[in-house]
């Protein structure tokens, strides 16, 4: 999932597809790249869960899966629950290997 949203055209992708269900063609007059090109983004984050696509006539639609992003964000809330946990405990650490002098002492 995370691979997929590293690059800044899917990323865009996902947030128009988030906004309203876009067709492929409609994406690809959006981007300076070939429609094939912009096929294989959309192939991408389908992949990844973070689209689904469905069939109208001759179009392909995509809608932004709301679900998979709420599971990104989750995740990304626990890492930083960790990293912010890790970084107050570093903190503490430092604190007692150097601790506060009293005004007016030289170190």
């Amino acid at each position: 999932m995370f691979r997929a949203l590293s690059d800044a055209t899917r990323r865009d992708i996902v947030l128009r597809a988030m906004h309203e269900e876009q067709s492929v063609s409609t994406l690809a007059r959006r981007y300076p790249m070939s429609f094939a090109a912009v096929q294989k983004h959309v192939a991408v984050l389908h992949n990844a869960g973070l689209v689904t696509k469905r069939r109208h006539g001759r179009e392909q639609l995509v809608q932004g899966n709301v679900q998979t992003i709420l599971e990104a964000h989750h995740l990304l809330d626990e890492f930083e629950a960790m990293w912010r946990n890790r970084i107050d405990r570093f903190g503490a650490v430092l604190a007692e290997l150097d601790p506060p002098q009293p005004k007016g002492a030289k170190r």
